[in-house]
């Protein structure tokens, strides 16, 4: 059975990729022509060029196709047209729905976002929550949000999908990075002088991707299954990464008001210098309120076993380091806490 993977070239995408080899699948991936593979270089794959936005270049893709694990997504807190993320996320995955209902795919993974639940309530959120749109903060939320539930409405009109909510992943092969391996690293090269009040839901990126093939092995058609860990504050991560290089977590706890107006300064000096913000406003939006979930339905139903968050964000930690992403001066700081250790 041939098992097509989108966003194979991406964090979590190459991990899904990954797990499906080990464990003697044959996989597909579609890659777009201006993406690289060097997250999966390694791998005995079969490749073909295409776009979530080109039907005819999914209908190659699924071509001899049984199953689908549907990764890809615009990932970005900033773009400089916001209709981009739109069309990958939303549009992209409409046009995927419907290319594989022609192919008669016996099984549809959607990759979503524990972002489409993750909202005020007086009880830690789960997948029985229903988040409006109106409580989805910024585009890449919007979109995610309205992907979903093309998604849905798929399976209720019969299409054999079931939804993979991953948390906040961290670990390797992060090679963009991603916002969150972002935080990671200016952490590691000195470029946080503060933090905000906020918190999030982390998880491993090897135990997510693993969690994926568990949704696909004992997961109900039309159901929502969340992958994550840990429940954990954005200080309480910046002091375990303290705690993993021996660097210095930053201590000042930056107003939510404060942090907002920089960002919006930070984004106009963008506009007039052509360069991508480096504090996105949506960002700061959406950390005014925890993104703390109840993840316990996977374990109870799937089996999902995920790993400690320390344990993730060391592995992280060691593979900026290796692969350039953090200064000299500041490698050989780290390396020399990890000696004394």
């Amino acid at each position: 059975m041939t098992t097509l993977v989108t966003g194979a070239s991406g964090f979590l995408g190459s991990h899904v990729a990954r797990q499906l080899v080990a464990r003697g699948h044959t996989v597909r991936v579609l890659l777009r022509p201006s993406s690289h593979n060097r997250a999966i270089s390694d791998l005995s794959l079969e490749y073909v060029t295409g776009d979530l936005r080109e039907p005819a270049s999914l209908e190659r893709a699924l071509k001899g196709v049984k199953r689908v694990f549907h990764v890809a997504a615009d990932y970005r807190l900033w773009a400089r047209r916001s209709k981009d993320i739109y069309e990958c996320n939303v549009g992209g995955t409409k046009n995927l729905l419907a290319a594989a209902e022609n192919a008669g795919i016996e099984q549809f993974i959607y990759t979503s976002t524990v972002a489409t639940i993750a909202v005020d309530r007086p009880q830690p959120p789960n997948e029985s929550t229903d988040a409006r749109l109106d409580e989805m903060v910024g585009h890449y939320k919007r979109s995610k949000w309205l992907a979903e539930q093309e998604v849905r409405n798929a399976a209720k009109n019969g299409a054999p999908v079931i939804i993979a909510m991953p948390t906040t992943p961290v670990g390797p092969w992060d090679w963009k990075p991603t916002p969150t391996g972002k935080i990671i690293v200016d952490f590691l090269n000195g470029k946080m002088p503060g933090y905000v009040d906020t918190g999030l839901n982390f998880v491993g990126v090897e135990e997510c991707a693993a969690g994926h093939l568990l949704v696909s092995e004992k997961g109900k058609s039309g159901e929502r299954y969340l992958l994550g860990a840990e429940n954990l504050t954005l200080k309480q991560v910046l002091d375990t990464l303290a705690k993993i290089t021996g660097l210095r977590a930053p201590s000042m706890k930056i107003p939510h008001g404060l942090a907002l107006s920089v960002a919006y300064a930070d984004t106009l000096f963008s506009r007039l210098t052509f360069r991508e913000p480096q504090i996105p406003i949506e960002g700061v939006k959406i950390a005014r309120h925890n993104m703390f979930v109840d993840c316990t339905r996977a374990q109870r139903e799937l089996g999902f076993r995920p790993g400690s968050v320390h344990a993730a964000l060391e592995r992280a930690v060691r593979w900026y380091e290796a692969n350039g992403y953090v200064s000299a001066r500041r490698a050989r700081r780290i390396v020399r806490a990890a000696a004394s250790l």
